[in-house]
């Protein structure tokens, strides 16, 4: 049973509870300004008001197209106030994507970011007649009114609640029940064209509870809060800090994660295995890079780190000579990279793809501990997660209380819980397939360990099966090979129906760029990243080429015959969002880069 009625009021009872409580920072003027839960509750019902002004009644679509922000995040709560559902929409969508996006929603409204979002929509204003108004963030407003300014929608809003001839807002947001749309989020694609997923209130309020049962997350914690919050990660965040009561920095520029990470000194982050990746390799190449006596000390320290990590997974501590080492150990390496994230980090939260479990324990030896996690948008995104005292990496952890878990005759990871979505928007074909019952059929491969957590395999429809009838989880391949070879960015295992597997390797722009100045294939031109010419100029360099081959023959040592890379290909640029060939959590979308590049990968067979 819900604690409360709907977001609006967990908003409404965390104002009443700690008006003066720091709710919100957010980057302004070279600092960090800051806001109460007083203050976001108040602009919270003024932007509400201006949407009802707008016409926008019970459980009607309002868009947000804007990158994380706080705006973003005093928007949203001020839609699901409003009675509204917010459909969310990346920043980085085409005008084609958005279009599908807002007309499949029926938004009646669209808030934009910025003028070049504005441009975006009003090139498809024909196709999405259902939108009576967009709000411009940033941005100014249109002659004919159908762009309106934030300031705009704020000023609506104060005229709507002054006027006492219609219905209050306390009288909307009364009507709103646990069963009201709060959200629709339309699935990054790794296949296909998006589906909305439809959340209910009950669906947040559910996550917000049972995170805080766990306590794993209290009020005394400070988040960083940078994933897309267009994403059911970042929108699940959203509603556990209003329900717990945490203070929270909001910054979505991913070039200022690290650097924001020593300012802001938070207690917990979450992120996407991408993130561990580059922080990893640009600690393991900054030591090659140092090589000599560092080099050394560095390599020594990590291996005393992963045979600590390993003694402490199993519940014990370091004792005698490896207790000194460890302590040495410390001071000389791990402590600095600890400093790296702010010094005060309780833990991270990883979710939204695998992570290597290599790259949990080179954390884990430098006293930074990633708790893994699992949920799909279709269930709130939190439905499995790894605790500070319950914690097994390779493993995504326990159930979530009030969340149900059990594995089909074939594998299949089934969910039930009240954070399960209400169906796919206008899918009902789709909803049937994915929904037996309250059951979701996840389409992820897992199994139980003896303790209760949950082992993630790979994607059902991942799994290569080789011409031979051999089953290969391409995933955990390619998570091994990027955690043993720093130069490596994105890798994709392929060989569904082949005689045999290869891939698909880029390169990292930084990582590679270092290694590729200290082998003399390039000077040292004072750039941290690979240009377009030097990315496509070692796709065929024989030293590039010699370099990734040792490191997949260095997996291959460690895998069966019928699992082993017989043939790569570097490709001669990175992978990116834009291009479509990642989402915006940074996930591969592994059936469009296959086709992109089929003919490339036919001339290695």
């Amino acid at each position: 049973m819900a604690k409360h009625q709907s977001v609006a009021h967990m908003l409404a009872y965390r104002a009443a509870q700690t008006p003066d409580g720091e709710a919100f920072s957010y980057p302004e003027g070279g600092g960090w300004a800051k806001t109460t839960w007083a203050e976001v509750h108040e602009r919270a019902r003024t932007y509400a008001a201006g949407l009802r002004a707008l016409g926008a009644g019970d459980e009607d679509r309002v868009g947000i197209l804007a990158g994380t922000r706080v705006e973003w995040l005093l928007l949203d709560l001020g839609v699901n106030t409003a009675g509204c559902a917010t459909t969310t929409i990346y920043p980085s969508s085409t005008p084609g994507d958005i279009q599908h996006i807002v007309a499949d929603s029926s938004s009646v409204v669209v808030i934009a970011e910025n003028d070049t979002q504005v441009v975006k929509l009003q090139e498809i204003r024909a196709q999405i007649p259902s939108v009576k108004t967009v709000v411009n963030i940033d941005g100014g407003g249109s002659d004919d009114g159908w762009v309106i300014t934030l300031a705009d929608l704020a000023a609506k809003g104060s005229e709507w609640m002054a006027d006492d001839s219609h219905e209050s807002l306390d009288d909307v947001i009364a009507r709103i029940t646990p069963e009201r749309l709060a959200t629709l989020i339309y699935t990054s694609g790794t296949t296909g064209k998006p589906k909305g997923v439809e959340l209910l209130h009950d669906c947040w309020l559910y996550t917000a509870e049972a995170v805080e049962e766990t306590g794993l997350m209290r009020p005394s914690d400070k988040q960083f809060l940078w994933l897309p919050l267009a994403h059911s990660f970042g929108k699940m965040l959203e509603v556990i800090v209003v329900g717990i009561g945490i203070p929270t920095a909001v910054d979505g520029d991913l070039t200022k994660i690290v650097p924001n990470l020593a300012v802001v000194r938070p207690t917990f982050v979450a992120a996407v295995p991408r993130i561990f990746e580059k922080v990893h390799t640009k600690v393991v190449t900054g030591a090659q890079q140092a090589g000599g006596l560092k080099l050394t000390i560095f390599n020594w320290a990590t291996g005393v780190g992963k045979q600590v990590s390993r003694l402490r997974q199993q519940g014990q501590e370091p004792s005698g000579l490896l207790a000194l080492q460890f302590k040495l150990a410390d001071k000389l390496v791990f402590s600095k990279l600890r400093e790296l994230f702010g010094g005060r980090l309780r833990f991270f939260v990883s979710g939204s793809a695998p992570l290597n479990r290599d790259i949990a324990e080179f954390f884990h030896a430098a006293g930074v501990l990633i708790l893994e996690g699992y949920g799909l948008t279709e269930s709130s995104a939190a439905s499995v997660v790894n605790l500070p005292g319950n914690n097994a990496f390779g493993t995504v952890g326990p159930p979530l209380p009030g969340t149900e878990v059990k594995i089909a005759d074939d594998g299949e990871i089934l969910m039930r819980s009240r954070g399960i979505m209400r169906g796919y928007h206008n899918l009902p074909e789709k909803t049937a397939e994915t929904l037996d019952g309250r059951w979701l059929l996840t389409g992820d491969i897992g199994e139980f360990d003896g303790h209760g957590r949950l082992r993630i395999t790979d994607r059902k429809k991942d799994l290569i099966k080789t011409s031979g009838g051999k089953y290969v989880a391409p995933q955990a391949l390619e998570g091994k090979l990027k955690s043993i070879a720093p130069p490596i960015g994105h890798v994709i295992v392929h060989g569904d129906k082949r005689k045999y597997c290869v891939a698909l390797i880029t390169l990292d722009p930084e990582a590679a760029k270092e290694w590729a100045v200290k082998e003399g294939i390039f000077p040292d031109d004072g750039e941290g990243a690979l240009t377009a010419a030097q990315f496509e100029q070692l796709a065929t360099d024989d030293k590039a080429i010699a370099m990734v081959q040792g490191y997949v023959d260095q997996m291959n040592s460690t895998l069966a015959s019928f699992e082993t890379i017989k043939q790569f290909k570097l490709l001669p640029r990175d992978l990116q969002i834009e291009t479509g060939e990642l989402t915006p959590s940074l996930k591969v979308k592994r059936k469009a880069v296959e086709k992109q590049y089929m003919a490339l990968l036919d001339t290695m067979y």
